[in-house]
């Protein structure tokens, strides 16, 4: 059969590591297992770039326009592997070309790059690797925290820059301990975050989630739910987003529930960044309203040169902590995706049943609830 995968270019850093496995130079690994069984692999490149800047001269891919390598290959794919940090956009117009398609998988966690509900209707299974990647970004959520509490990237700049000013950067640090720190979504990722804050001795640790946690897991972080969300980010020094992303969290926090945060709050957002109002989250941040944002996801992916969460700052000329896409791609999380794709593959090929916890959509129907209570 024909397998797309749309990878991104590693170059230099992917051919001297090969732990880099996401990369169209490394391609999960799995290139030599799939066509050893006779399936043609495409390994498509999320960037196009010229091949020349390869040492092995690999022609890479194009995934974006009418004319894109995407659009040519995915018409008689009948799997498409994908990644959450450089994705290939698969929409309901590509999915109604894509005739043979019949499988999904994406390399990690976050299928919001898919139109799931085009999925169901087209009966196109979609599976991530669930699990794959929590440890790695609820570390990176609890660094974020601390880096905006502690106000880390303008205390660096100014070393870089060679300055010795300590009082503006300790006039707007502070401590973790005795906050009121909150999550939105207490699912793998964001009960993972509440355990790595305990000992923090935070003042309280909260949540906003559809669903109460069980009443051991909830005593184990003493977290308390708070089930209306103005009143949750209102009591809330940090809040930090670990939910997925579908129609009822899409610009979840927007303007008007911005000004129902505590004035000066931090906000930490690794889920997805069409989950954040772009400007609106800019504003508050230039207002005052938020003392910080940080996390590593954009609402489109590679962000634009000009994206406004690149160069925005709070009043005193920090609080910005944006990284590219990375939190759930370190080298340890790539080998446990890159393996969980090898196993939903395999699975496939042999008409075996798969994880339950892998599914996202099955065949015409939605097999979990984190995307929108299905």
């Amino acid at each position: 059969m024909k397998i797309l995968a749309i990878l991104y270019n590693g170059g230099q850093a992917a051919e001297q590591e090969s732990r880099l496995l996401g990369t169209v130079e490394n391609q999960l690994g799995i290139r030599e297992w799939l066509t050893s069984q006779g399936h043609e692999f495409i390994g498509e490149c999320s960037i196009p770039l010229l091949a020349g800047r390869l040492s092995n001269a690999r022609r890479l891919y194009s995934k974006e326009g009418p004319d894109s390598d995407f659009q040519k290959h995915i018409v008689d794919a009948e799997v498409l592997i994908t990644t959450p940090f450089h994705p290939g956009y698969l929409t309901r117009d590509l999915i109604e070309k894509a005739k043979n398609l019949k499988i999904c998988v994406t390399a990690g966690v976050g299928s919001d790059h898919i139109d799931l509900n085009a999925a169901v209707d087209h009966r196109i299974q979609v599976l991530e690797v669930s699990g794959s990647n929590v440890v790695s970004v609820a570390e990176h959520v609890v660094m974020s925290i601390l880096l905006l509490v502690r106000n880390f990237v303008p205390a660096h700049e100014m070393i870089e820059r060679g300055d010795w000013q300590v009082s503006e950067i300790a006039r707007n640090a502070f401590d973790l301990e005795n906050k009121v720190v909150g999550t939105i979504g207490a699912g793998r990722i964001g009960y993972r975050v509440l355990q790595r804050l305990v000992p923090f001795d935070c003042k309280e640790l909260l949540y906003y989630d559809y669903a109460p946690l069980p009443p051991d897991a909830a005593k184990a972080v003493k977290a308390r739910r708070v089930e209306d969300l103005k009143e949750f980010v209102s009591q809330c020094d940090v809040v930090t987003v670990n939910c997925p992303l579908h129609e009822g969290t899409l610009g979840l926090i927007n303007a008007e529930l911005l000004k129902h945060f505590k004035k000066g709050a931090w906000l930490v957002n690794t889920a997805r960044g069409a989950i954040c109002d772009k400007d609106a989250v800019a504003e508050a941040l230039k207002s005052g309203q938020l003392a910080g944002y940080a996390g590593d996801v954009w609402n489109v992916q590679p962000a634009p040169k000009d994206h406004i969460w690149r160069t925005m700052k709070n009043t005193l000329g920090g609080g910005n902590g944006m990284v590219p896409h990375y939190s759930g791609t370190t080298l340890d999380a790539q080998a446990r995706y890159a393996k969980g794709v090898k196993d939903i593959l395999a699975n496939y090929f042999e008409g075996k049943p798969q994880d339950p916890q892998n599914i996202i959509v099955g065949l015409g129907k939605y097999e979990t609830r984190a995307y929108g209570q299905r």
